[in-house]
């Protein structure tokens, strides 16, 4: 099956045992019907859905087997004239798929919609310690421009 087979969509309240799968183990595949969706999981699915300037989008084929996912956040900001940047956080694609072009597809789409929303730039953060996935981003063009730090409160 091909990448351009594939449908992105905004996940549904259907789709977060999918999402949450891919979330949980990006080594193995989890079963969808083995996630429990927590009343935490509820509020913060709940909250993306009904914001904006918040996608949780989904990769998913024909059949309906969602096989990737990502977060979109919309930030406006008074840098680059005062144009919207995009944050992509949260992006999966189901161990057993891949290698075959679903990421890219995915990354590609999910850049289109920032682009075609006006955005100014994409920025993503990622693990220090996911070596391929540094290599993956760095193939779509994306440069290492800044530290990040964060602060677990």
């Amino acid at each position: 099956m091909r990448p351009d087979d594939h449908a992105l969509r905004p996940a549904t309240r259907a789709d977060l045992p999918a999402v949450l799968a891919l979330l949980a183990d990006e080594d193995r595949v989890v079963d969808p019907a083995a996630v429990v969706v927590t009343e935490a999981y509820e509020r913060a699915f709940a909250a993306i859905d009904a914001d904006p300037r918040n996608e949780m989008l989904v990769l998913v084929e024909p059949t309906g087997t969602v096989v990737g996912c990502l977060q979109a956040t919309y930030i406006p900001g008074l840098g680059k004239g005062g144009a919207e940047r995009a944050l992509i956080e949260a992006v999966r694609v189901r161990a057993d798929r891949r290698g075959t072009g679903l990421g890219r597809a995915l990354m590609a789409r999910a850049i289109d919609r920032a682009r075609a929303r006006g955005c100014a730039l994409v920025q993503l953060t990622s693990n220090k310690q996911r070596s391929d996935a540094h290599r993956f981003y760095a193939g779509l063009g994306f440069a290492r421009s800044h530290d990040g730090f964060k602060l677990p409160l």
